[in-house]
């Protein structure tokens, strides 16, 4: 039996075809076709399709301008990802977010300069000075 898809998140092409309409600001099938065509070459028709299904899922709005359709994003970027980092945090970190900080910071990849801007982060919001 199939689970049902959690209509919440993008899938990972949906992700790459909001990535370009916030960069963009938004635009028409065509349009947004040409920034996405720059990494891979897409049909119209399947570009199309997907702007449909996300503007059905809540992330997309859309405008008739003349005869095309102008794709906005429903959504702004900032809170799509502390939705994304919640679902992570809750799905594989059991709601904890201090084991998914342990984890990143874990990473062999951070380097000691992420690891500064980090610490910088946590005692800007903490209101901390550094003492």
């Amino acid at each position: 039996m199939r689970k049902k898809q959690d209509n919440s998140l993008l899938t990972e092409v949906e992700l790459e075809f909001m990535t370009v309409v916030w960069a963009t600001g938004g635009g028409t099938v065509r349009e947004i076709l040409a920034v996405l065509n720059q990494a891979q070459e897409r049909a119209y028709t399947s570009v199309a399709t997907v702007l449909k299904i996300m503007e059905q899922k809540g992330f997309l709005t859309s405008e008739r301008a003349d005869r095309s359709l102008i794709y906005r994003p429903a959504i702004p970027k900032a809170e799509y990802q502390k939705i994304s980092l919640k679902n992570l945090s809750s799905k594989l970190f059991n709601g904890a977010p201090a084991a998914l900080v342990a984890r990143l910071v874990d990473d062999e990849e951070v380097t000691d300069d992420m690891l500064v801007e980090m610490r910088a982060l946590l005692n800007e919001r903490l209101g901390d000075n550094g003492n």
